[in-house]
């Protein structure tokens, strides 16, 4: 019996040359900048650089004297620190949109199987960021400061700077954001067979040490924010591994079999 005749490699054809690469990844650069740009733009009318520095601040604001402020030390802080709380709100406002662009620029050479599931990870991914820059703002911020100001004499006025105040949240919101997408990571090292269900299981333990190390490096030097960092990672590392399973499933070939899914 003579054997089938193989399959066609659906991307066969379809290389593009090195110019239209640069082309398309021009395209790719206009439309996410065009759509942080519209992000901007909303934001400005409404609430305002104003309101979104004066929304951020609530945290530290919380743990301030009722008539205390904080202050602008630079002499052009006043202007440039709205427009990078702006820039970065316009950015994050915008996530799902250049995460889509980036998954745009590559589609062409994915098969029809890795599309199906590109979609899927640009919402998880961007949900995770959500969830990582919204638990800074709403827990691990009013907990840290809670627990700097209990260190504060009475003598010494808590008068904090806004660019630094700024630039200590914008690297907690990063920090955040990406540590959040350790479930999407731990599903793609299964995905495309870089490591088993098992192997992952195997290095449960050694991820707990390296989440810990991890919060120690990138987060501020206060109990606080460290574990809020590396016990939720722990957690999502769990989460990844389970939502690896139904991954497998979802992403699967038609020429794979479902045995692979029990690895």
């Amino acid at each position: 019996m003579a054997d089938p005749k193989p399959k066609a490699d659906e991307l066969a054809g379809t290389e593009l040359p090195f110019v239209q690469h640069l082309v398309e990844l021009r395209d790719r650069i206009l439309y996410s900048l065009a759509g942080v740009v519209l992000c901007a733009i909303g934001l400005a009318i409404w609430p305002g650089p104003g309101g979104l520095i004066d929304f951020i601040a609530i945290p530290i604001r919380n743990h301030m004297p009722p008539d205390a402020k904080l202050i602008a030390v630079g002499v052009f802080s006043p202007f440039f620190v709205p427009l990078k709380v702006l820039l970065m709100s316009a950015m994050i406002a915008a996530l799902p949109w250049l995460m889509y662009q980036m998954w745009a620029f590559v589609a062409p050479g994915l098969y029809s199987h890795e599309k199906r599931f590109a979609l899927p990870l640009i919402f998880i991914g961007s949900l995770l960021a959500y969830i990582g820059i919204a638990f800074v703002q709403f827990f691990v911020l009013d907990q840290m400061f809670f627990f700097i100001q209990g260190f504060t004499p009475d003598s010494v006025a808590a008068t904090p700077d806004i660019a630094s105040y700024v630039q200590a949240i914008l690297s907690l919101y990063l920090a955040f954001g990406l540590a959040f997408q350790v479930p999407v990571v731990v599903m793609l090292l299964v995905r495309f067979k870089l490591a088993t269900i098992q192997q992952l299981k195997d290095f449960r333990g050694y991820f707990i040490v390296l989440a810990f190390v991890i919060a120690a490096i990138v987060t501020p030097p206060d109990v606080i924010s460290q574990l809020a960092l590396a016990i939720p990672m722990c957690l999502l590392y769990q989460v990844g591994i389970w939502g690896s399973r139904w991954f497998n499933k979802f992403s699967r070939t038609p020429e794979e079999p479902e045995a692979a899914d029990k690895t």
